[in-house]
């Protein structure tokens, strides 16, 4: 549809056109009806084509001159020649001017002229109205386009809560006042004539209970727009509005219901000033399509809001709330959507305790952004964190992932990179599924692509997975990433890799060669390398401080499995806390060391492993290789045993039981103040 040359989108600015802020005055103070024509050589005439000629586009070259800000919405302006209620100049009262055609001097042609403004504004509304994706850009649409093109004052208000879908709507059915506005003209004079929003609150109740069977009922399930001059009608607005608010009389007030696709959503008010001319019957056709659209479109912004909380929600369940501070390791972690319209994805992102003070450190990447890659995504992480507590090398956990890839149906590919780092060894074992290489940034800015072995993707099936173990150096961060941080349309993924890089040396060596630059800094410098924009894939990113355990605040110990193991154990124990400083902790570290061993003794056949940790905690392990975790029961009082792991779950601070390849770890944790 084409738009009307005499929109304000193309209309030359009102400081420019001074013979027309006059006439208008000049034409009230004569008292010239509202019907009656200007003359045919005036400004309206320049400004209006005849029906009959082809539309000229607007801009320079057109009577409306330079293109005009989106003051008014957008629309055709209210008040252009042949428009209903337009006064040939924006926003002022008084006469209408109404241009005649050259080709008609008589003007019979009015009516026609004044249905395609109506339809030429319509359409620019209509236009204006879709092109908001959330509520509140539909509602704002509404106001924009229809104010004061259409009514000096609008009044939106719809159903509190919003009914979503199917879903059956809450009782009592109460409208609530989204947005009211309306617009007055300034009061300077001359150049600064111009319209400006009015200050004034509007005097409507901002809640409305609709009786059932009341007037405002009423006109909501007619669904059909109605003027506010009938008897019915103003009932249901003095219901609606509150009492308190003025109404203009006559023809001056429109109730349009807002209604969905099944069922009343809203109501909006259209409201002109005495000075104006009133609504007319074909205004009601107006106000209808108006209405209709705005419901429509209200009803997919409330659908797709729906849509937008379960796609946030199941990304934020899919994700972890928090990392673990496991010993000798910091962690930081940053997750972006590919955009704001898409913010689901397949890139994920973990860090799991494992016994012996080990951690796990898993990213990966399902292909795709959408809720079934998410899903996905969900269904490979849980799996990820049961074959970690199973502690399982890294390359057995890839193939079982990939074998659940293949279970979960066809194309269901993935990248994954997992790595194990123990702060005892100060080693980390890697292995990858065809995703792009970690990066280490050594303590003295130096930052290296790690060499690991690329291997297939999750869900081809088939294919064996290598494992490398690489030095972790104390101070040394390692940065696990998806290839959304790196690729991109304008890059290959090799080169984002070095860029990444060198951007990680440029930041180390800003913090001097003897520090670390801190983890969550560094990833907010490392986003940075993005720029402003949507990106093409969402980007999980994991970055991880080794600091390790000092040989000095370990101890270590093989036991065979014998009765003399939990006295040794005792005396061993005893030793290592003299060392550290820690004989305070002596009589409950013997007591639970001793209980423990002896559990360990009763159905080992190799011999039992003893270890202690000395961090912020006392951490005491025993491994021993049955399979068979160790469970709390109440012993009765006649029972001479059973009372060994009651006694550590009531002194120590935190202990628990982990299953091994080989075997159990059963661990203890005392703190070393109090």
């Amino acid at each position: 549809m084409t738009e009307h040359p005499t929109s304000h989108e193309g209309r030359q600015p009102l400081a420019a056109r001074p013979q027309e802020r006059a006439r208008p005055r000049q034409e009230a103070a004569a008292g010239l009806p509202s019907d009656v024509p200007g003359p045919a050589g005036g400004p309206a005439a320049a400004t209006t084509p005849a029906p009959d000629a082809p539309p000229q586009p607007a801009g320079p070259a057109t009577a409306g001159g330079a293109g005009h800000p989106d003051l008014l919405g957008g629309t055709d302006h209210p008040n252009s020649p042949g428009f209903p209620g337009g006064t040939g100049r924006p926003g002022a009262p008084g006469a209408v001017a109404l241009a005649v055609s050259p080709q008609h001097p008589g003007g019979g042609d009015t009516s026609a002229r004044r249905e395609g403004d109506r339809l030429r504004f319509v359409g620019a509304a209509t236009r204006r109205i879709a092109r908001g994706i959330d509520l509140d850009e539909i509602v704002l649409g509404l106001c924009r386009a229809t104010v004061p093109t259409f009514s000096d004052e609008i009044l939106v208000y719809l159903r509190d809560p919003l009914p979503v879908g199917d879903e059956r709507p809450v009782a009592p059915f109460v409208l609530r006042l989204r947005r009211t506005d309306r617009l007055r003209l300034s009061d300077l004079e001359g150049e600064d004539l111009v319209l400006v929003p009015d200050p004034d609150p509007t005097p409507a109740a901002e809640l409305c209970e609709v009786r059932s069977g009341g007037a405002l009922a009423e006109v909501l399930r007619g669904v059909r727009p109605v003027f506010g001059d009938g008897a019915a009608a103003k009932t249901a607005l003095a219901e609606l509005l509150g009492a308190e608010h003025p109404l203009p009389g006559g023809l001056r007030a429109i109730l349009a219901p807002l209604r969905g696709r099944r069922r009343v959503i809203g109501a909006a008010v259209f409201l002109r000033r005495p000075e104006r001319a009133g609504f007319e019957p074909n205004d009601l056709l107006v106000a209808a399509q108006l209405a209709t659209h705005t419901a429509l479109g209200i009803d997919k912004a409330v659908l797709y809001g729906r849509e937008a909380y379960i796609a946030d929600e199941l990304q934020r369940t899919m994700l972890p709330d928090s990392l673990p501070q496991p010993t000798g390791v910091k962690l930081a972690s940053r997750y972006l959507p590919a955009a704001e319209t898409a913010r689901v994805g397949g890139d994920w992102y973990d860090a799991i305790p494992l016994p012996g003070s080990r951690v796990a450190l898993v990213v990966g990447d399902v292909m795709g952004h959408s809720m079934t890659s998410a899903a996905i995504m969900g269904q490979l992480r849980t799996t990820a964190q049961t074959l970690a507590g199973l502690d399982l090398p890294p390359q057995e956990v890839l193939h079982h992932l990939d074998e659940q890839a293949q279970r979960l149906g066809e194309n269901r590919m993935a990248t994954c990179m997992y790595a194990v780092y123990d702060p005892v060894s100060h080693r980390i074992t890697v292995a990858n599924a065809g995703h792009p290489p970690p990066i280490l940034l050594h303590l003295g800015g130096r930052a290296e692509v790690l060499r690991v072995p690329s291997g297939a993707p999750i869900g081809v099936g088939g294919v064996d997975f290598e494992a490398v173990e690489l030095d972790a150096p104390a101070g040394a961060t390692l940065l696990l990433y998806t290839d959304g941080l790196v690729e991109s349309r304008l890059r290959d993924v090799w080169t984002g890799i070095e860029q990444l890089r060198e951007r990680l040396a440029a930041t180390a060596q800003l913090t001097g060669p003897d520090h670390s630059p801190p983890l969550e800094a560094l990833c907010d410098d490392v986003l940075d390398m993005l720029g402003p924009g949507d990106r093409d894939d969402d980007i999980a990113l994991l970055a991880a401080r080794f600091d390790g355990i000092a040989p000095s605040d370990v101890a270590y110990w093989f036991l065979e499995p014998e009765d003399a193991a939990p006295g040794r154990a005792r005396r061993l124990a005893r030793r290592a806390l003299a060392r550290w400083d820690l004989e305070e902790l002596t009589d409950s570290v013997e007591l639970l060391v001793s209980e423990v061993v002896t559990n360990a003794v009763r159905y080992a056949e190799r011999p039992v492993t003893l270890r202690l940790l000395r961090t912020d905690v006392l951490r005491c392990e025993v491994g021993d290789d049955s399979p068979q975790l160790p469970r709390q029961r109440r012993a009765r009082d006649t029972d001479e045993g059973g009372r060994g792991l009651f006694l550590v779950n009531r002194l120590a601070r935190r202990w628990g039981a982990t299953r091994l390849s080989g075997g159990k770890v059963v661990w203890f944790e005392l703190a070393t103040r109090t």
